[in-house]
């Protein structure tokens, strides 16, 4: 089971939370495989044309989901780290905010478009992105995860999409 590869850390970053680690399915060949073929199966049936993934963990399992599939990849990255023209969107965090960037013309009106990342919390950033896609006219046909933290509420944000994660966990 792909579960079996996570690493999770008790109090951390602080009491009462238990840090799920995706680095520990990196390092281990055969849970990267696993988790790069059962993220793949949830876009089984999905009609789409372009994957998109926020730095840095969504491209690590975009990518090969994007070139598995025969798609291009459009990255989601911090602002100013792009080089051509790019629009933005602010998003809340837990103390403060963040912006995250896109190239103007990654996104053409009517494309499909399905979101790629390694885990679900809140919601935010993946908010913003759909936002976003919207604001280029493309749709977002289907939000895949590697893990969701359901004690966090992150689907509330995402509330009207296609939302689905390989391993979901109870708490935060």
């Amino acid at each position: 089971m792909l579960e079996d590869y996570v690493r999770s850390i008790p109090d951390f970053p602080e009491p009462g939370i238990i840090f799920r680690d995706v680095t520990s399915i990196l390092q281990d060949r055969d849970g990267l495989k696993l988790a790069i073929e059962q993220m793949q199966e949830l876009l089984d049936d999905v009609d789409f044309d372009v994957v998109v993934g926020p730095e840095s963990r969504g491209f690590i399992f975009g990518v090969p989901i994007a070139y598995n599939l025969y798609k291009p990849f459009i990255p989601i990255r911090k602002k100013g780290k792009l080089p051509c023209e790019t629009i933005s969107m602010e998003y809340d965090l837990e103390y403060g905010t963040a912006v995250i960037e896109m190239h103007k013309d990654a996104i053409q009106p009517g494309q499909r478009v399905v979101i790629v990342d390694d885990l679900i919390a809140t919601g935010g950033t993946i908010e913003a992105i759909t936002k976003l896609i919207q604001s280029l006219g493309g749709e977002v046909v289907k939000i895949i995860f590697l893990m969701e933290l359901k004690g966090l509420n992150g689907r509330k944000k995402l509330d009207g999409y296609d939302v689905e994660a390989v391993i979901q966990y109870e708490g935060k």
